[in-house]
């Protein structure tokens, strides 16, 4: 009996940890650059004398999906999309560097490139600073080059050039700020075959289609796991019964 109400248990629990995620994923189907996390189910051992017979399912990040968004064309000369597997370098909130797809880059008032997410985008030397300019230009190698106010319009400089590096997609992992990492914490090196798309940006490649249909499929297995519970709990009051009868 208690071997069915445990496993009933585990997967009601686990299906809520992976409807965690894969609504995560959903609230973002419209987010620059984001890429969706995947989930799978692992077998684990319940430890403890006597329970060598008890199994659990363990729901558990796999990693993120690789398939690159869709680039939509935006116009905006500040707006990159990265080409391929390629990443743009980034100082996330605890100061260490990590990587994103989210080109939609902005200056600040201080005059730092950011992106939407107000993380400062790294250059060459560090994190990139721009001096005040009319007009801007990013190159497809990510050389940012600008027109100085009051300067010739024929005067466009080169002044830094985005970070732009392409991991092992398999090493990645995504940080509590929603910023993907190297496993083992290697430096991050320029690469220079990573190429950007000016005035466009990428979409989430998030399936909205294939998410709705997942959080059913979810949502029926809890309802399923919760329905075994309660018919094990109807089983066990009947054997009460018929033992108190004998």
């Amino acid at each position: 009996m208690d071997r069915a109400v445990f496993i009933a248990m585990s997967g009601a629990k686990q299906a809520l940890t992976a409807q965690g995620m894969n609504s995560n994923n959903l609230a973002n189907v419209n987010t620059t650059g984001f890429r969706a996390d995947l989930a799978r189910v692992r077998d684990m051992q319940v430890q403890g004398e006597g329970m060598a017979t008890r199994f659990y399912g363990v729901a558990e990040n796999n990693g993120i999906a690789v398939t690159p968004g869709d680039i939509q064309h935006t116009g905006n000369e500040l707006d990159v999309a990265v080409e391929g597997d390629g990443f743009l370098a980034v100082i996330g909130p605890d100061g260490q560097e990590a990587l994103t797809r989210a080109g939609n880059l902005r200056v600040n008032s201080v005059g730092q490139l950011i992106n939407g997410s107000g993380f400062q985008v790294m250059g060459n030397g560090g994190p990139i600073s721009l001096p005040p300019f009319e007009k801007i230009e990013i190159a497809t190698d990510g050389t940012i080059s600008v027109l100085g106010q009051g300067q010739d319009a024929t005067t466009l400089a080169a002044v830094d050039r985005l970070k732009l590096v392409k991991p092992e997609p398999g090493s990645l992992v995504k940080n509590e700020y929603g910023l993907l990492t190297t496993a083992g914490g290697a430096e991050y090196v320029p690469d220079a075959s990573v190429k950007v798309v000016a005035g466009s940006l990428e979409s989430s490649n998030v399936s909205a289609i294939g998410s709705m249909t997942t959080m059913i499929d979810l949502a029926r297995k809890y309802e399923a796991h919760v329905k075994l519970m309660k018919t094990m709990e109807e089983i066990d009051s009947s054997s009460a019964k018929l033992l108190s009868l004998s």
